[in-house]
């Protein structure tokens, strides 16, 4: 602020100089002067008490001013310490953040390149045991062209046995038809017509080719327990070489049948269950005979 500029006391004119001693004129001019002194000199101590009050009040403003400064700066000072505890905060959880990332990362390049290490290891094991299947399969392929030169050179001689292996069959198909031609159907004991009826070894035999029958062969003697034969019991209880006859007991469901003066050759029939089974004994001896049981391929039982 600048200082209050105040007027000076009138000066005396150039050439003037104070008056002769004695003079009234010059007395006059003192009391003037003196008067005007006194005046001037209230005049600069009235501006001289507005200047103190000015100053004063300046000095309150000032000091106004220097508090309210001082308040604001003290505010300034608490958010500065405020906002570098709040930036010091953000920059540790941001220092922490970058650690956290930089371990995830590490780590997550660790099991990618163990993940990595893992499958390059599968791969080259099956590599090894594809090429270990494809030398495999070349040698497997190599002894089959082995084998199928020697079958095509085994060819030609098989053809040369084809001619012979037909004759063989034309002789066994005339056997066939020779043993078919032996095998009669013949009416049983029931008047029943049961198939064919072997007389032979050679016929049963067809008959078990054929399929159609069960057969199962005998040989029984005279004794006194019944004697299983398939599924029933059989006991002979006379037989008569010479005339070729017998007397057989059946038990079958526990059913007892008796067959009584019966011949060789001759079906002895009867039912198990609604299927019709046939006893045709083939041989008479002493207390003995010999023959089979014919059962259905595919009965009700």
């Amino acid at each position: 602020m600048s200082s209050p500029q105040y007027p000076y006391p009138p000066q005396p004119p150039a050439g003037y100089g104070p008056p002769p001693e004695g003079s009234g004129l010059m007395k006059a001019l003192g009391i003037g002067a003196v008067g005007a002194s006194l005046a001037l000199n209230g005049f600069l101590i009235f501006q001289v008490n507005d200047l103190k009050k000015a100053s004063a009040d300046s000095l309150h403003t000032q000091s106004v001013l220097q508090n309210e400064i001082d308040t604001i700066r003290e505010s300034s000072t608490a958010m500065t310490a405020a906002q570098k505890r709040h930036m010091d905060e953000l920059k540790e959880d941001l220092d922490s953040k970058a650690r956290q990332l930089n371990q995830a990362a590490n780590q997550a390049k660790k099991e990618a390149i163990s993940y990595a290490d893992e499958k390059a290891g599968k791969l080259e094991q099956e590599n090894q045991q594809t090429k270990q299947a494809v030398a495999q399969t070349n040698s497997q392929l190599s002894d089959v062209k082995q084998k199928a030169d020697q079958a095509n050179a085994k060819v030609a001689d098989v053809g040369n046995d084809v001619a012979g292996v037909k004759t063989e069959l034309a002789g066994t198909k005339s056997d066939l038809d020779k043993t078919k031609s032996d095998l009669k159907k013949v009416a049983g004991d029931l008047g029943v017509t049961n198939g064919f009826v072997a007389t032979s070894a050679k016929d049963i035999e067809e008959l078990r080719r054929r399929g159609e029958v069960t057969i199962v062969e005998f040989s029984l003697k005279k004794q006194k327990n019944m004697q299983k034969v398939g599924d029933i019991q059989l006991l002979l209880e006379k037989s008569d070489p010479k005339k070729n006859r017998f007397n057989v007991i059946v038990m079958a469901d526990d059913k007892r049948v008796e067959k009584k003066d019966r011949t060789v050759n001759e079906p002895l029939q009867f039912y198990v269950a609604k299927a019709l089974y046939q006893i045709v004994v083939l041989n008479v001896g002493k207390d003995q005979i010999s023959g089979y049981l014919q059962t259905p391929k595919y009965g009700s039982r």
